[in-house]
């Protein structure tokens, strides 16, 4: 992958490109990975990679802590995930795959569900159940 969400953060500037860890993670997330590895991804995984990467790294931001974005501030943190969401949603969008905005916003939509219900498992397996429909179809 190209240099990932944290080059891409840096080099669109602005404040998330300003709050990025010391630690910055390096490697996709694990969801990202999955879906950069299925077929539909060919030809532009590193893209697949990315977008995936943004959107879990916006949900890290409101519900626990992110791998890629430091914040500190719950209202700050909230805000930078929406953006990520959006982020990746969009270059999600442009590369035409509607099927997978669905799938990555069901995402979205079924780990609040589960964050709710105090089911992070249940979170977790959305995650899963979602790349896999990125990179492999529903």
């Amino acid at each position: 992958m190209s240099g990932g969400l944290a080059a891409a953060l840096r080099a669109e500037g602005g404040l998330l490109g300003g709050a990025l860890r010391a630690d910055v993670a390096s490697e996709p997330s694990p969801p990202a990975r999955l879906a950069a590895q299925g077929p539909r991804s060919d030809g532009h995984a590193d893209d697949v990679a990315l977008l995936v990467d943004a959107i879990h790294e916006g949900y890290l931001l409101h519900y626990a802590a992110g791998r890629t974005v430091a914040q500190d501030d719950p209202d700050l943190a909230l805000l930078a995930g929406d953006r990520l969401y959006a982020l990746g949603l969009d270059r999600l969008a442009s590369l035409g795959d509607l099927d997978a905005v669905g799938a990555l916003a069901e995402v979205i939509a079924a780990c609040a569900q589960a964050h709710a219900a105090g089911d992070p498992d249940g979170a977790r397996e959305a995650w899963v159940a979602g790349a896999r429909a990125v990179g492999w179809g529903t």
